[in-house]
C-alpha cells in the first residue's frame, strides 16, 4: 500500500471529567470495546500501545475505546508538560500501523471477569427489573460517559441497590461520584422505582 493512499491521522485532545485524564481522539478506529489499563503488567501483556505509554514517567493509566485514548497521569506532572509529547507520540505511534491490542484481549478479559463473578448479581425475583436497569445504562448512561472518555458496567442489583464498575477517566474522578448520584441515579429512580440507590465500584 502506497503512502499516498493513507489518510494522516488527525488528533485532538478533549478535557475530561477527571482533571488527571485527557482524551486523545483520532480519526482512526482503535480497537471496538473497551480496554482498560490499570496497571503496566496488564499492558504489557495485552497492548503494545499501552504498553510504551507506561514506560513515559508521567503515564499513570490508559483506556483505548473505539477511536480515543484516555491518558491519566501522576498527579506530579502538569499537562502542560507533557500533553504535546502525548499527542506526538500518539499519533506517530498510530501512522506507523503498529499493533493496539493484541488478539485476543477481548475473551481474556471476559475469562477474567468471569473468574471473578462479576457477572451480574441479583436474585431470579429482580431478574426483570435487572434487564431493564442494564438497558438503561447502555442506552442512556455509556455514550455521556463515553464522551467524557470512560466507560460504566452494570454490575448487579441488591434490595434496592445498583452496583456499577467505573472505568477510564470515571475511575478515580472527583466529578463522577457528582455524575453517578445525581445523574444516573436520579434517572435510574425516576424511571425503575425499586431503584433505591446507585454504588460504584472502581474498576
Amino acid at each position: 500500500m502506497s503512502d499516498a493512499v493513507k489518510t494522516p491521522v488527525m488528533m485532538y485532545t478533549e478535557q475530561t471529567p477527571n482533571p488527571e485524564s485527557l482524551k486523545y481522539v483520532t480519526n482512526r478506529m482503535l480497537y471496538q470495546g473497551t480496554a482498560d489499563f490499570r496497571t503496566a503488567e496488564l499492558a504489557e501483556e495485552w497492548s503494545p500501545l499501552a504498553h510504551e505509554l507506561f514506560a513515559l514517567p508521567y503515564v499513570k493509566g490508559v483506556y483505548i475505546s473505539n477511536n480515543f485514548v484516555t491518558v491519566t497521569k501522576e498527579l506530579s506532572f502538569a499537562w502542560e508538560d507533557v500533553m504535546l509529547r502525548l499527542k506526538e507520540f500518539l499519533k506517530a505511534y498510530i501512522e506507523e500501523g503498529k499493533e493496539i491490542i493484541k488478539e485476543g484481549f477481548t475473551e481474556a478479559m471476559q475469562a477474567i471477569v468471569a473468574e471473578r463473578g462479576a457477572d451480574y448479581d441479583y436474585s431470579e425475583e429482580d431478574a426483570a427489573i435487572a434487564q431493564k436497569i442494564v438497558e438503561l445504562i447502555e442506552t442512556y448512561v455509556k455514550p455521556a460517559v463515553e464522551m467524557d472518555g470512560g466507560n460504566i458496567e452494570f454490575k448487579g442489583f441488591r434490595e434496592g441497590v445498583v452496583s456499577v464498575i467505573m472505568q477510564g477517566s470515571c475511575s478515580g474522578c472527583p466529578s463522577s461520584t457528582v455524575t453517578l448520584k445525581a445523574g444516573i441515579e436520579g434517572m435510574l429512580k425516576r424511571m425503575v422505582p425499586e431503584v433505591k440507590e446507585v454504588v460504584a465500584e472502581m474498576g
